[in-house]
């Protein structure tokens, strides 16, 4: 063990081999693995808790690939600003339901000059025509409106809010992982619990017909700074 921990120490510094010391089991469960991020942390601010979950899914196949959203219960401690893409008569409806953007043809001109200054883009479907000559620019940087990820919406008022209270996306990446935050850990245990169980119901309830096999291969959380904790999922 201490061999180990010097290895540790040499890899990544003495107060990360510390904190990795406290992980003792290979997994967890949720109720124990929670707390346990609390104590490995090792940065001087409010962290971020992670989690990183490996499926079981062929990448290649459309009918293996996950994406879902969920709506944590107490949100992610993140200020989002969200640009929604709306008819002229929805502009003044979206900026009072939290958008800090809002606009049609004005500012699909913006995203063309590439002066993008948002972190979530939604859009009436009515705009996605119109979207399409910009769709590569918010392609390329995820950000595109997707009827899968709920950001294309005639209630677009309501998808605002749910995205400023905390809605966020789960959408696995082509190593077939899942990235995603579920807090802060000034949240605390039980925030962060209930937040965490909600994303992995929400993934495991996104199971894609078409993998027969094993679904959640493994699952890992961790703050943004600090080793991971791995989870019996």
């Amino acid at each position: 063990m201490a061999s180990q921990r010097s290895l540790i120490a040499r890899k990544h510094g003495k107060k990360y081999a510390e904190k990795a010391a406290l992980i003792q089991k290979s997994r967890y469960p949720v109720d124990e693995a929670v707390p346990l991020l609390l104590q490995v942390s090792t940065a001087s601010f409010d962290a971020t808790a992670e989690l990183h979950v490996r499926i079981g899914a062929d990448t290649t196949q459309a009918d293996q690939l996950v994406r879902t959203s969920v709506s944590l219960p107490h949100g992610t401690g993140k200020t989002v600003r969200i640009a929604a893409f709306v008819p002229d008569e929805k502009i003044e409806s979206s900026k009072k339901a939290g958008a800090v953007l809002a606009g049609n043809d004005d500012l699909i001109k913006e995203v063309s000059a590439e002066k993008i200054n948002f972190d979530i883009a939604v859009a009436h479907p009515e705009m996605m025509k119109s979207l399409g000559k910009v769709a590569k620019i918010l392609g390329q940087r995820g950000l595109m409106p997707n009827p899968k990820s709920g950001t294309v919406s005639k209630n677009i008022e309501q998808t605002i809010k749910e995205l400023t209270r905390g809605r966020i996306e789960c959408k696995m990446d082509k190593q077939a992982i899942i990235h995603t935050v579920f807090g802060k850990l000034s949240f605390g245990e039980q925030k962060l619990k209930e937040n965490l169980e909600a994303v992995i119901k929400a993934i495991k309830d996104a199971r894609p017909s078409g993998i027969k096999g094993n679904y959640i291969l493994s699952a890992v959380i961790a703050p943004s700074m600090g080793p991971g904790i791995k989870l019996e999922v």
